[in-house]
């Protein structure tokens, strides 16, 4: 039995880095491909690195860079300004809402983005009569795409805590809503709110349908555009944005790895600590009723 087990054992760890590797290069490869093409032309890099010339060479690529930063922060800000307090309040207050709610904050992922492109067009006719056609009126089509990925990171955190009683003790001692919301809750849920925050600023860097088809400008679009004149600075520019969000995502994961072992820690150090002083104040009792005895 032992013998099978071990077989058993064996073969499941062969099979489980077998698959691992061919992901590995699966995904490695084009990453590879990449480096390779982009670094035939040695003034590829130097001049990516180097801002003042790169805006002078290609000020496409640097218009499109800063468009995408600020729609990237600015679409980061108003999700949480929407989403934070509305999942807040739903869990305490509307509860019976909340399906209905997580159903409108998932839809977008059934909608294809051509279709929503589709019928945002009429909307964005206004807009641009009524705001213009900068690149930053992206954001609300944006903070639309990404509902679903932050929602789903905010309502995890959310689902880690006890929100009603921490919001009925804040609420007893005096404080009011939005100090509940401000001080109670979001601290409590900050590792949600920046996985929700990382996760935006990755999918606005990697947009490319809606922009395109909405005539705008970021940093997708002008390098489809820098592609028809120069290749490898095209390259250059896609490998530099993959390995930006690589790095968001795995500072992601590490500070949410963080975070969730950080309180067991917490736990077992103020354990001993809690016995001591429940076993002291348990003794102090004992000595005050022996002495009125």
């Amino acid at each position: 039995m032992a013998g099978l087990i071990t077989r058993r054992a064996r073969r499941q760890r062969v099979f489980r880095w077998t698959v691992l590797t061919v992901l590995g290069v699966f995904f490695a490869l084009p990453m590879v491909a990449m480096v390779e093409f982009s670094t035939r032309n040695d003034e590829t890099w130097p001049l990516l690195l180097n801002w003042s010339q790169l805006s002078a060479t290609y000020p496409e690529l640097s218009t499109g860079i800063i468009a995408s930063l600020g729609q990237a922060a600015l679409t980061a800000l108003l999700m949480l300004a929407l989403l934070v307090p509305t999942a807040i309040w739903v869990r305490l207050r509307l509860p019976r809402l909340r399906p209905i709610v997580e159903f409108l904050c998932l839809l977008p992922l059934t909608i294809p983005a051509i279709v929503l492109v589709v019928g945002l067009a009429p909307v964005y006719a206004w807009v641009n009569y009524f705001v213009g056609g900068s690149s930053l009126t992206l954001v609300f089509a944006y903070t639309i795409l990404v509902l679903p990925y932050a929602y789903r990171a905010i309502d995890t955190g959310l689902s880690a805590i006890d929100v009603r009683t921490l919001s009925e003790a804040a609420r007893s001692l005096g404080a009011g809503w939005l100090t509940v919301i401000w001080r109670v809750v979001l601290p409590n849920i900050r590792s949600a709110v920046l996985s929700a925050a990382f996760l935006t600023v990755a999918l606005v860097l990697g947009e490319f349908t809606i922009a395109s088809l909405l005539h705008r400008t970021n940093l997708q679009v002008a390098i489809e555009f820098l592609g028809k004149s120069s290749a490898t600075m095209s390259v250059a520019v896609s490998l530099a944005a993959l390995l930006l969000a690589f790095v968001l995502l795995l500072a992601l994961s590490l500070f949410g790895d963080r975070r969730q072992s950080s309180p067991s820690g917490e736990r077992r150090q103020s354990s001993p600590s809690g016995g001591r002083r429940q076993s002291s104040l348990f003794g102090r009792r004992r000595q005050s009723s022996k002495e009125s005895s």
